[in-house]
This record gives C-alpha cells, sequence and structure tokens, in this order.
C-alpha cells in the first residue's frame, strides 16, 4: 500500500467571496460554508469564527480538530464511512492543507470537552495553538439528545474540512511525503535482518459518547484487527469523543498520528513496519479479555518481534492496556507502551490504574493532573460557562478577570497519548 500525501502549507486564514488557496492563504466564503452546515435541520444556529497563532483567542468547549484532506487519485475518498462510501483507502494520491484545521465548538455535548488557547501558557500545551483555525460554533435546537447532538457536529467537522479540502485537488502540491507498506512477506524478505514491529492501536470505545469510528462503524462492535498505516493517513479512523480533552485521540491526531510517522521514518533502517492492529477498549471484563486475547494473537500471526501500544482515555482503559502488553509480552514478543498518566496534583499519587512487571518499557505523556493558569483572553469563541464542570476544572476554576485554573487535562491536546513528541524507547 502506497501513499503519496502532497502537503499544501497554509500560513493564513481570511473570509472572503470565494472559497480557494491563493499565495499559502486559505480564503473560505464564510456564508457558503455556514449554510452548507445548516442544511443539518438539528442545528438552532452555526457560526464560523477564524482563530490563527498568537491571536489572543480562547476555544472552548472544543469537540473534534479536523484537518482538511482531499484524494486527488486512488481509490476511495476521504473519510470513508463518514463523508465518502465505504471503500479501502490508503493508496494513490491524497492532499493536504497544512497549516490549517477545522475546530468544532459550541454548547457543550458531554462534560468532558475541553479549551485551546491561541497565545499564552495554555498554547504552549496543545499543538492546535500552532494552526490557523476554522471554528465551527454550532448551537443545537433545544430538547436534542447528547447523541444525536454529538452526531451532528461530529458530522458538520467533517462536512467543513472536506469542502475546504477541495480546493486543493488540483493544485500543485509545495512538498510531497510518500508511505509505503509492502504486503508483509514481501517485507520480510526485503528486509530479513531487520526486528518486524507493529503498532497496536487502543481506540476509546467504552459507551456512550465514548466512540471512535473505523470506515464508520463504532470500534465497541468489533474485534481486533490488522490496517494499513496508510489507511488511517486516508480518515479511515475518526473521532466521535466527548472524553477528557487530553485524553481523547481528535480525528487530527489520527490523520497524523505520530507513532505511525516516527515508525515510517524507521522502516527499512532500524526496524521493518509491519503495520497496525487496531483494537477496541471495553467496560466489562469479559469484552476486555478477549479483545486482548486477539490482539495478542494476531500479534503472534503476524510474526512480530516487538510492539508499540498507546492507549486513549485513563483509569479503565489501563486495564485494557496493560493486558494487552502482559499477553503480548507473554508470547515473546517485546513491547513498548505509551502511558496517559494522572499522578495526582502534587505528583505523588500511583499514575497508573493497573500495572505489571512485564510492562518494563515505558513512554509516558505526562501528568495531566498538574495545574495551569491560562491568563485571561481578548476574545471567547464559543462559551466559558462550561469551565467549571469539564474535566480538569473545579467549582471556581472560571475567575471573574477571565482567567481559568484547571488541571492540564482540560486542555485539548495537552499530555495526549499520542504525544505528538518523538520516540526514544527501545523495546523490542
Amino acid at each position: 500500500m502506497r501513499l503519496e500525501l502532497g502537503y499544501l502549507f497554509i500560513e493564513d486564514v481570511q473570509f472572503a467571496e470565494e472559497t480557494k488557496l491563493e499565495n499559502k492563504t486559505l480564503y473560505v466564503n464564510k456564508n457558503e460554508l455556514v449554510n452548507l452546515i445548516k442544511e443539518d435541520e438539528h442545528f438552532e444556529k452555526v457560526d464560523l469564527e477564524l482563530a490563527r497563532p498568537g491571536e489572543s483567542i480562547r476555544i472552548t468547549p472544543v469537540k473534534d480538530v479536523i484537518e482538511p484532506r482531499v484524494k486527488v487519485e486512488g481509490p476511495g475518498g476521504i473519510f470513508p464511512g463518514m463523508i465518502s462510501k465505504v471503500d479501502t483507502v490508503g493508496s494513490g494520491k491524497t492532499n493536504v492543507l497544512k497549516g490549517c484545521a477545522v475546530v468544532t465548538a459550541g454548547k457543550i455535548v458531554g462534560f468532558q470537552e475541553g479549551i485551546i488557547d491561541m497565545t499564552g501558557p495554555g498554547a504552549d500545551y496543545t499543538p492546535f495553538s500552532k494552526l490557523n483555525n476554522i471554528v465551527l460554533v454550532c448551537e443545537p435546537k433545544e430538547g436534542l439528545k447528547q447523541h444525536e447532538h454529538e452526531r451532528a457536529l461530529r458530522m458538520a467537522g467533517f462536512k467543513a474540512a472536506t469542502y475546504l479540502g477541495e480546493v486543493a485537488k488540483n493544485l500543485t502540491p509545495d512538498e510531497v511525503e510518500i508511505f509505503e507498506t509492502e504486503p508483509m512477506l514481501e517485507s520480510i524478505n526485503k528486509y530479513p535482518e531487520l526486528p518486524k514491529v507493529a503498532y497496536v492501536q487502543m481506540l476509546q470505545s467504552q459507551g456512550l459518547l465514548h466512540d471512535t469510528y473505523v470506515y464508520g462503524v463504532d470500534a465497541k462492535e468489533s474485534l481486533p484487527t490488522i490496517i494499513y498505516p496508510t489507511e488511517i493517513m486516508d480518515g479511515a479512523i475518526v473521532s466521535g469523543n466527548c472524553v477528557s480533552a487530553c485524553d481523547k485521540n481528535t480525528t487530527y491526531h489520527h490523520l497524523n498520528n505520530p507513532v505511525v510517522k516516527d515508525l515510517f521514518a524507521k522502516h527499512g533502517k532500524e526496524l521493518n513496519f509491519i503495520g497496525v492492529i487496531i483494537t477496541n477498549e471495553n467496560v466489562y471484563l469479559a469484552d476486555k479479555e478477549r479483545s486482548s486475547n486477539w490482539t495478542a494473537k494476531l500479534a503472534e500471526f503476524l510474526g512480530l518481534d516487538g510492539v508499540l501500544i498507546s492507549q486513549e482515555g485513563f483509569g479503565n482503559p489501563d486495564t485494557d492496556l496493560i493486558m494487552n502488553c502482559k499477553k503480548i509480552e507473554q508470547k515473546g514478543i517485546k513491547t513498548v507502551i505509551i502511558t496517559d498518566e494522572y499522578a495526582g496534583r502534587d505528583g505523588a499519587s500511583q499514575s497508573l490504574a493497573d500495572a505489571d512487571p512485564l510492562a518494563n518499557a515505558v513512554v509516558t505523556g505526562g501528568n495531566a493532573n498538574e495545574v495551569i493558569t491560562l491568563p485571561p483572553m481578548d476574545k471567547i469563541i464559543g462559551d466559558t460557562s462550561y469551565v467549571d464542570t469539564i474535566a480538569g476544572g473545579f467549582d471556581g476554576s472560571l475567575k471573574e478577570d477571565g482567567s481559568i485554573v484547571v488541571e492540564l487535562q482540560a486542555i485539548t491536546g495537552a499530555t495526549n497519548e499520542l504525544g505528538f513528541n518523538k520516540l526514544t524507547a527501545k523495546g523490542y
């Protein structure tokens, strides 16, 4: 599976009469995009705002972040099962508007949505402060059920990202990056001297509003399976999560999964990147046992020497993480786990809800309980009235002057288990 990603770099975003890309500036027809989103009868009001790096702007509550992409050549289309038909993606050519994103915000869906500050100390903890953001502020109709609200807002983000991505369909990229995964037997024969490594990606799927979708199917309805890493880059996996802001992998995280990119960078040099095993996270013990058994079985079936495992969420998913690690290690396959840790505000508490001696190679995402003070911003996109009740907030978090005292978990993308940092641990 070979995918060419063509990057068109965005340095500014502005409203204009025509949606187009010129001289690294993305121009957006506000009325046209708003009217597209308002076709959904679930919304009472839709507005569009712009937030650029360095501006004194706070966006909250944030539902999802999505990078605009468009399929240029090859089978399928972007966001299969959501926007495009359910064709297998991950090959051909896809153009990317690099440096911008669609952010969905507005009245809260669950009680764990997050904050993006475009400047100040909070901006240092989120990758999204570095992007030119097109923010959809959607207000649902009165009486709309939470799951209907979540779906409407999720689809609004995908529609907006698809609309914007179309401007790049016939443009020449500024830069092209190629990613390729050979069929397993070919890859093994090509690099016989290198350790065979795969990535086990745990997807949040623990009940209503804790959803991740694979080709349009809720991950909780599926058993662990094998996927080409390039499929992820074409939008095969998208977020529907309303979990703690720093714990959820937004759709942007999936499209730009840094674990996948780091493994590709080492492919054929330090290791043989065989592919990705995706597995879900479960509520009940029997389901956890079933999924971790299948994950270990697939790792053994692939004849792997090493595995990287990332989790999404904390607490309950820590058990899934350790089960996967322990069972894969017991197959004789070395593991490295990427953790999402909560060690208390003083850092002195047990940071994971589960542990095992076989989990002996760890990359930490940091302590999400650490407290930070976010200074007042000149402009608020969305609504700060939810700040006291989101995960990481507390009664009195929002101060009279507009400053906010919260734990890092309230910041979208902060201490994320994918981290957007280069991996350094070697466990294979």
